[in-house]
């Protein structure tokens, strides 16, 4: 199964296997597409992938969370994307952009000094920022910029968008009790916590149309005791997809319950695929495709999550980081992944771009 076609809400896929967002470090410092970034996403489509997200990328200047991200926040980056994009369907793939906010999980010296904003003021332990509360006007300003990046990344040529709403970055902190602690239309309740993902979703369907792809990445659990569980994630994937959205991206975790987002050490098939319980209940109440992703490294674990019917796409994103060309290792045979899970690729505040640390040890 995981070599057969597949249709994603109108992206014919040549196979099931996702290359999972992943940030590459590869932008300029503005967050324009350079040429190492397009040679990285070239060896990705020729490796074989049926679907390539990008990392994250920046839709308002005020969640930038990392540096030299893709960014899509102003009109003027539209052609360098656009190369991009020409780059990757030259090579037969086919190529989505992740538009992220990076809420209270930004570091001020990535904002000229200000501090992060978010739902809530609710301190992060593990990078030891307090947000400060947004406005009303900031929320929307904020939803405003959703859309016009998803007209940007569909301008520039992109097969769809996905929202990142996953991992504890802004349209997380807003789902989630944890982080979102508002009592008004945007927080108070599990409808209200709603609201911002809603018009975030509205804002850009009103941009891209009515068959434009728009994907979303979602916590199944927040894994914090005051977190997001995954019974109301299926309520809100539910919602969603009674919204019109195309596919779900199913993980889990934020930077303060790491390292549930990024677990390392999969050295044996029974650590791997560790949210598939939880998108075996997505699928159980979807009809709309979910993706897995999360520590999958083996050809027969994809393929049983894929004949069990537990998810409808395989997302992977270490493993290609070491080997681009893995998917075409899978269809001549290869069984395993060489990633080793170290998270060394993870450590990129001493790269100088996302890389396998492990490449040239072995």
């Amino acid at each position: 199964m995981l070599f057969e076609l597949f249709n994603l809400a109108g992206i014919e896929l040549k196979n099931r296997l996702v290359r999972s967002a992943t940030y590459e470090k590869r932008a300029d410092v503005d967050g324009f597409v350079t040429d190492a970034l397009i040679e990285f996403y070239k060896e990705l489509a020729k490796g074989g992938v049926g679907l390539i997200i990008t990392g994250n990328a920046l839709v308002h200047i005020s969640g930038r969370s990392v540096p030299q991200m893709i960014c899509i926040h102003n009109d003027y980056y539209i052609d360098k994307l656009k190369r991009l994009t020409e780059a990757v369907h030259k090579l037969d793939g086919k190529i989505v952009i992740q538009l992220v906010h990076g809420g209270r999980q930004c570091f001020p010296a990535l904002l000229g000094g200000l501090q992060p904003i978010a739902p809530s003021e609710i301190h992060d332990p593990s990078i030891k920022i307090t947000p400060r509360e947004m406005t009303n006007e900031e929320i929307w300003e904020v939803i405003e910029a959703f859309g016009d990046a998803a007209r940007r990344a569909m301008y520039a040529g992109f097969d769809g968008v996905q929202i990142h709403g996953a991992h504890g970055y802004l349209v997380s902190e807003f789902l989630s009790p944890h982080t979102n602690r508002r009592n008004d239309y945007w927080g108070g309740d599990e409808e209200r916590r709603f609201h911002f993902l809603e018009e975030v979703y509205k804002a850009m369907r009103k941009e891209v149309g009515d068959n434009y792809p728009i994907l979303i990445k979602i916590n199944a659990d927040d894994f914090i005791e005051s977190g997001l569980k995954p019974e109301e994630s299926v309520r809100i994937a539910k919602r969603l997809e009674e919204l019109g959205i195309d596919a779900i991206e199913v993980s889990g975790g934020m930077y303060e319950s790491a390292p549930k987002t990024a677990q390392p050490n999969i050295l044996q098939t029974e650590q791997e695929a560790y949210f598939r319980e939880n998108s075996r209940l997505f699928k159980k109440t979807l009809n709309i495709p979910v993706i897995l992703v999360g520590g999958i490294r083996s050809k027969s674990v994809a393929e049983d999550i894929l004949q069990k019917g537990d998810a409808d796409l395989i997302s992977i994103s270490r493993p290609l980081i070491r080997e681009p060309d893995l998917p075409n290792k899978f269809k001549e045979g290869k069984e395993k992944a060489d990633c080793i899970s170290c998270n060394g690729c993870m450590r990129f505040q001493k790269l100088d771009m996302v890389k396998c640390t492990q490449i040239n040890k072995s």
